[in-house]
């Protein structure tokens, strides 16, 4: 079945309801990722703010704070807040986002053996 949308574009209904279009858009952006990795990866499964803030450096700390919200909205990380002075958050990966993690390694192997293939090389830094 065919709609319109915007601009007279003709979408297909089973586009929209894609199951794999709308699951890996919770997590494929490029920041959620490398979150999710780097909890996987921590000692103990656990991390603070700051400690993902070092881990990724080079993501802004208000893009940072957005992409674990929504990892958290989308139930892949937990969110434990301590009632101390000052405040203590934790973050970890749920079942749910563990569960996602052999796949996603099973993606970064792919990525390392097939870097060359697919970037000719290059990288480019923005």
């Amino acid at each position: 079945m065919l709609i319109f949308a915007a601009m007279n574009k003709q979408l297909h209904t089973e586009y929209l309801s894609c199951p794999i279009r709308h699951v890996i858009d919770r997590f494929g952006d490029k920041w959620s990722l490398l979150v999710l990795y780097a909890l996987w990866r921590s000692e103990g499964g656990v991390m603070r703010f700051g400690e993902l803030r070092r881990f990724m450096d080079d993501c802004s700390q208000k893009m940072l704070s957005q992409t674990l919200k929504s990892l958290v909205g989308n139930h892949l990380v937990s969110r434990k807040q301590y009632p101390e002075i000052p405040p203590r958050v934790e973050y970890s990966l749920t079942p749910l986002g563990r569960s996602l993690m052999p796949h996603v390694e099973g993606l970064i192997g792919w990525s390392l053996e097939h870097f060359v293939d697919v970037t000719d090389g290059k990288v480019i830094v923005k």
